[in-house]
């Protein structure tokens, strides 16, 4: 008797509908959870097929300082709010990236983001590399650096109904090595859920953090040629102004939209047949010295 043929699995989407979430934060999780919940349908509404938040949605930026008793902010994933989160995403048939505050173990922390595909189902996690320690960004004291979760890692490739989506949080946006990587792994989109703004001290640097801050992120989509979506708050939180700003990058660079200073559902379609354009023009993967580069996991040259 003949034998079945195999089912292949479902082609992704070639064109894609990010949705960007840019939002401030009260101190009531509930009352965050709920807005951010108003502004997936929001965004859902508007057609996005993959809907992003900023870092640590549930509340305020509380790495301001360094105090235990935030560490009660943390939650198990998976718990209550990925509960909420895997609903809203069955609900609309879309793909969610969210950014928590993860109580892995007693005395554990992670700064993780979450993926769910369009049935609900929790592709996995991605917990956050690139722990920064200066000052108003304490993030050493609450966070353990990412390993890996149930299915590998630590660099992390989501394969959603609307394409391979890599994550990747706030301060490893600074790191090409992370990008790369993550590129590596078969990312068609880099998302970086981030909570980036100025001290309010030192405002008359706003406008070059600003720049430096969009041109790095551009610089992942040129040199993987590959989209990037930033999603950044908004608002004064303690001595810090978040500027907003979210954006999604084109492969070659170019910024496709990009939001204000305020809160804004910004949705973006992205053609992920300019991946392979961009790839045959400026082939860099073709074209890397593997052989060459061993000095990368040394600290420094010498």
């Amino acid at each position: 008797m003949a034998k079945t043929p195999a089912k292949k699995a479902a082609p992704h989407a070639t064109k894609v509908k990010l949705g960007l979430l840019q939002t401030h934060a009260s101190d009531k999780a509930t009352d965050n959870l709920a807005r951010t919940l108003k502004l997936i349908d929001q965004a859902a509404k508007k057609g996005a097929n993959v809907v992003c938040t900023q870092e640590l949605f549930l509340g305020p930026y509380f790495c301001q300082e360094e105090d235990a008793a935030n560490f009660d902010l943390a939650e198990p994933i998976p718990g209550p709010t990925t509960q909420a989160l895997a609903k809203k995403a069955k609900q609309h048939g879309i793909v969610i990236v969210a950014s928590l505050f993860e109580k892995r173990a007693k005395g554990l922390y992670h700064n993780t983001a979450v993926v769910f595909d369009t049935d609900g189902t929790m592709l996995g996690t991605y917990r956050k590399m690139h722990i920064p320690d200066d000052p108003r960004f304490y993030e050493k004291f609450y966070f353990t650096p990412g390993d890996a979760d149930a299915k590998g890692g630590p660099w992390r490739v989501f394969d959603t109904k609307f394409g391979r989506i890599g994550v990747l949080i706030c301060w490893d946006q600074w790191y090409p090595e992370a990008a790369r990587l993550t590129a590596m792994q078969g990312a068609d989109i880099l998302v970086y859920p981030t909570a980036i703004g100025t001290w309010t001290g030192e405002m008359e640097y706003k406008p070059i953090q600003h720049d430096a801050w969009r041109t790095i992120q551009r610089s992942h989509s040129v040199a993987n040629a590959c989209f990037v979506a930033a999603i950044n708050r908004v608002g004064t939180e303690g001595d810090l102004l978040f500027w907003g700003g979210s954006f999604v990058s084109r492969p070659m660079g170019v910024v496709a939209a990009e939001a204000g200073d305020k809160e804004e559902v910004l949705v973006v379609e992205c053609d992920l047949a300019d991946i392979e354009l961009a790839r045959r023009g400026w082939p860099f993967f073709r074209d890397r010295r593997v052989d060459a580069y061993g000095g990368l996991t040394k600290r420094f040259g010498h």
